[in-house]
């Protein structure tokens, strides 16, 4: 099952377990998040929607929050001395896409647990 969901200005076709960067939206790291402008769910029978599907959204974890690379806008008019240097970084979120769902339900998955760090034992004491 797939869907096509709008964030940002931008369209996204997303499955399950999908991890996209899209414009910066509300929610805490580690948060799940539903998504309700669905213009498309797909399967066996698509359902297209007019301009939205009804009762359909997606639920997606927040992975994290970070800035864009950086983009530069320069402009130079020449032989009149003039220069203009702007630049500037989106600001971005990293989804994880949890479920699709349907028929105004409720996502049933939660957060991902986060993975232990494994401390490495110290080289002395490997070599006694």
């Amino acid at each position: 099952m797939f869907a096509v969901i709008k964030t940002g200005g931008k369209q996204y076709r997303v499955v399950p377990d999908d991890v996209l960067e899209v414009g910066k939206i509300e929610g805490e790291v580690g948060s799940i998040v539903q998504l309700n402008e669905v213009l498309v769910v797909g399967g066996d029978t698509p359902v297209l929607g007019v301009p939205t599907v009804a009762g359909a959204s997606v639920a997606v974890e927040v992975l994290d929050h970070k800035r864009g690379p950086k983009v530069i806008a320069f402009k130079k008019r020449r032989r009149k001395n003039s220069r203009r240097k702007r630049g500037y970084r989106d600001e971005i979120t990293v989804l994880r896409v949890s479920e699709i769902l349907t028929d105004n339900a409720k996502p049933t998955k939660g957060p991902r647990p986060k993975k232990e760090k494994v401390a490495k034992e110290p080289a002395a004491e490997a070599a006694e």
